[in-house]
């Protein structure tokens, strides 16, 4: 009887263990668009956002933990202008040619109920890194209804100093340094 009890607690433990393990999700690119308001001259608010995002996500709910790694096409920014679009490509702003990918790398953080609420790690835009840590408003996951795996996303939001990557562009003129950064997120589970 106690080696049937025994088999019984070690099946139920590994299936505990596997259903624990990370798992891995791929950001969905036409579901994942980072987006930033900055300001121009003190008089109006100007809003773009990025097309092009590549990158994965690792999480481990039971353990609450995960890791971010994603990467942004600086090329793709689209501010709904073409002569805008192609003013931000250029040395003065993202300098594109030079550096043509931000990316992020951080750690899921300050889990409630298997869900995490902050994203703490570093960015690196126009060659420098710095810490910048996000807030998750909201992050749920879900079967995805075509796929069959699940689906996770998350809307996340935070600020950083512009100038402190090197992009100081109209400070001169009065334009405020800081950013809004707004970043809404899909990513499937791997197969």
């Amino acid at each position: 009887m106690n080696k049937v009890l025994l088999l019984a607690a070690s099946a139920t433990l590994a299936a505990t263990s596997a259903a624990a393990a990370p798992v891995t999700y791929n950001l969905d690119p036409a579901h994942t668009f980072p987006s930033f308001e900055a300001d121009h001259m003190g008089i109006s608010v100007w809003r773009g956002k990025f097309n092009k995002t590549e990158g994965k996500v690792v999480l481990d709910k039971a353990a609450g933990t995960g890791q971010v790694d994603l990467a942004v096409d600086i090329d793709s920014i689209d501010f709904g202008l073409d002569v805008m679009n192609a003013e931000a490509k250029k040395p003065t702003l993202f300098d594109a040619a030079k550096f043509p990918k931000a990316t992020y790398k951080g750690k899921l953080d300050g889990f409630t109920n298997g869900v995490p609420t902050q994203l703490v790690g570093d960015l690196t835009l126009h060659g420098v890194t710095k810490p910048v840590a996000l807030k998750i408003n909201s992050f749920k996951c879900v079967p995805h209804p075509m796929l069959k795996r699940e689906l996770c996303g998350a809307d996340v939001v935070g600020t950083l100093n512009r100038d402190e990557f090197g992009i100081d562009a109209g400070k001169p003129y009065g334009f405020r340094m800081d950013v809004t950064l707004r970043i809404q997120v899909e990513a499937i589970a791997a197969e």
